[in-house]
């Protein structure tokens, strides 16, 4: 028998987590849940505004659909989190547990790589020069009346240290070259290697 006086803990009480623990987890995925939502409108309307053949050129590397991706996926995540906090499922926290941990090993990873290859960012496309014919400023289209038709942006261009003057139009038609002429000594290209 219980002591008169004595306060009984009952089940519906009773927690693993500290209170404090639990709602600053909830706030803090709540805010992310926010944030994520608002990547996802912002990816939206960014891919409503492009114009339609545009936005069917390339969409491996579009940033609209960049946007949009990881807001869902990270909506999927806060979500867990912040339901799991809130109501403390443990099955919900161990799924939002896996996630970020998934997330920490691939930002490592791509960091890792990203440290070890750096000596390759200095390359001017995905693949090749040529790349840049997908833009409609750069393309080499007939429809195309720019200035930089058939040309790479200045980014692309080596430079020497010994120049006075700094050549901004170097990669002016640099595409109408082939790859050897383009990758050559005097070329402003500088090679995907």
């Amino acid at each position: 028998m219980a002591r008169r006086g004595a306060t009984s803990v009952t089940r519906d009480d009773f927690s693993f987590v500290s209170p404090v623990v639990k709602y600053l987890l909830f706030f803090f995925n709540m805010l992310f849940w926010v944030i994520s939502m608002v990547m996802v409108a912002v990816g939206v309307y960014a891919r409503l505004l492009k114009h339609a053949e545009a936005a069917m050129a390339c969409l491996a590397v579009d940033p609209a659909l960049l946007l949009i991706s990881v807001g869902v996926l990270m909506f999927l995540i806060t979500f867990c989190g912040c339901i799991g906090s809130l109501r403390e499922n443990i099955c919900l926290l161990q799924a939002f547990s896996i996630c970020l941990t998934l997330v920490f090993l691939l930002q490592l990873s791509a960091g890792i790589v990203g440290f070890v290859f750096s000596d390759k960012f200095n390359c001017c496309g995905g693949i090749s020069y040529n790349d840049w014919s997908q833009n409609i400023y750069f393309n080499c289209s007939s429809e195309n009346q720019s200035r930089e038709r058939c040309s790479v942006p200045y980014s692309c261009c080596l430079h020497n240290e010994d120049e006075a003057v700094v050549n901004t139009m170097c990669g002016y038609r640099v595409q109408t070259l082939d790859y050897l002429e383009a990758a050559g000594w005097n070329s402003p290209f500088s090679g995907s290697d």
